[in-house]
């Protein structure tokens, strides 16, 4: 664990609720995307600065801020790095960037209000991936819920989006009941070893890292952990708010809820470090409730006739895929859930952003209203393609290393899950190629359709700044392979 010199990471947390305090003090509110914009784009560089610092080859947490906070529960503010959250980092900056250049022109109400909550939305997020402390982690993930229930209410596409903002926070404020319960029994549970509450009371993560408790003690741990990520993943039958979401919801949260799947981290972070032995006697769990939630939702995406529906089912099969790897517990697996979780901020956000400008352009994503796409918007078509055929994991895109992984350690391990996710990668290249040959190819047959303009230039800098990343990563995946090798290892190392 190496000490923060200087505190990048809680500037780089502060900088964005400040950013969102000068929207409102600015007296201008047609300025505020102005402000967010260049806001995200200091914390970008704040975010490649600790990428810089960051150093692949240590093990452990680096750039660890800690102070005191909540003396009374011995509760303090810590944050830190390691190479599972490192990436997360610029990678979640710069999807904020692209929402809130997509959100350029279609927001014309309450601006200072709509990119002020972007803002403050990006900061718990990146407090999430950086929080050592149980109580700061659920601080973070609390605060997220905020300025997703008004964003939807307000801005939502659809008639129910504030049913759709209802009863997403319903099912968040359900999973954080066992998430908080699951803290508490750690911390007391440490208490009995250290000497008692409230002297050996504690909810510093690296302290929790290093507590041997009682098996059954882990069971109940992994248990209450996972049911709380599972809300958030989300995993069958806790999924059924995200295709409401992605019907309801505007284009800045369907790319942030499919794109971050801070569910799936929370169950790399926190389920199996803190509950290792319980976990290995649980592997079958994970797999199954992987096995099942890939061909849930492959078989579900089959039968959709909505892009954006289509694409939440599609990430929920995807991200079973992730569980699935993680259910390995090899370094080949955790290496391959961790690309494939980055790969749904690049690849997952970018095909949400470029739904939510087709539906922009033409006001809807039905497939029957579509058609031909391809022919008044050739570059919007191209890169949906070059991004659906990553989310596939074709060759030469950053799909390709974390689906292989992934299947090759789930087949080596868990062979009935491993084939089962074969199947369901085979069902993702029949309901996209079928989608996509329907809503993008064929005779035009909406006006709007053939009125619409094609990407333009700030919309084509989003859009190819994402597929520059999907290629790079595809090419040359060991440039995102050797900075989680040593914290993969050590993750691995943990469970022995």
């Amino acid at each position: 664990m190496t000490e923060a010199n200087f505190p990048l990471l809680s500037l780089l947390i502060i900088t964005l609720p400040v950013g969102g305090a000068l929207i409102w003090l600015w007296p201008n509110a047609a300025h505020a995307r102005w402000i967010a914009l260049a806001t995200a784009i200091a914390d970008l560089l704040l975010s490649m600065t600790v990428l810089f610092k960051f150093d692949a080859t240590a093990s452990g947490f680096q750039l660890v801020e800690k102070a005191a906070w909540i003396p009374s529960i011995n509760a303090h503010y810590q944050v830190g790095v390691d190479g599972l959250s490192v990436l997360f980092l610029p990678l979640t900056v710069i999807l904020f960037i692209g929402i809130i250049l997509s959100s350029w022109h279609s927001v014309a109400h309450m601006q200072r209000l709509y990119y002020s909550l972007l803002l403050l939305l990006e900061s718990a997020t990146l407090g999430i991936f950086c929080a050592l402390d149980g109580v700061l982690f659920m601080l973070f993930w609390e605060m997220t819920l905020i300025p997703i229930y008004f964003l939807v209410s307000f801005w939502g596409i659809g008639p129910n989006r504030r049913f759709a903002a209802v009863k997403y926070m319903l099912f968040m404020l359900a999973g954080g009941i066992p998430l908080l319960f699951g803290f508490v029994i750690i911390a007391f549970s440490h208490a009995e070893i250290a000497g008692g509450v409230p002297a050996g009371l504690t909810f510093d993560y690296l302290e929790w890292l290093k507590t041997p408790l009682p098996l059954e003690t882990q069971k109940q741990i992994f248990l209450l952990l996972l049911l709380g990520f599972a809300f958030k993943i989300p995993i069958v039958p806790f999924h059924t708010w995200l295709p409401v979401m992605a019907m309801q919801g505007p284009v800045s949260v369907t790319a942030t809820i499919v794109g971050l799947k801070l569910g799936a981290y929370g169950v790399i972070r926190y389920v199996i470090p803190l509950a290792p032995q319980a976990a290995q006697e649980f592997a079958w769990l994970l797999a199954t409730i992987g096995a099942i939630g890939i061909l849930y939702g492959a078989v579900a995406a089959m039968a959709q006739t909505n892009l954006r529906r289509m694409l939440a089912f599609s990430s929920i099969s995807h991200v079973g895929l992730v569980i699935l790897g993680i259910s390995t517990f090899t370094q080949q697996g955790i290496q391959g859930a961790i690309f494939q979780l980055l790969n749904f901020v690049v690849i997952s956000s970018g095909l949400f952003l470029i739904t939510g400008l087709i539906h922009h352009r033409i006001g809807s994503t039905d497939i029957v209203s579509l058609g031909g796409v391809a022919k008044s918007m050739p570059k919007l078509a191209s890169f949906f393609l070059l991004f659906g055929l990553a989310s596939m994991g074709i060759p030469g895109t950053s799909g390709f290393p974390a689906e292989f992984l992934i299947l090759y350690s789930a087949i080596t391990t868990h062979t009935g899950a491993g084939i089962a996710a074969l199947l369901a990668v085979i069902l993702g290249t029949s309901y996209f190629i079928s989608l996509y040959r329907k809503a993008f190819l064929g005779p035009i047959t909406n006006s709007a359709v053939q009125q619409s303009v094609d990407l333009q230039t700030r919309e084509l800098f989003i859009i190819g700044l994402s597929a520059i990343l999907i290629l790079i990563a595809g090419f040359y995946p060991s440039s995102v392979l050797d900075l989680i090798e040593v914290s993969s290892q050590d993750w691995i190392n943990h469970l022995k």
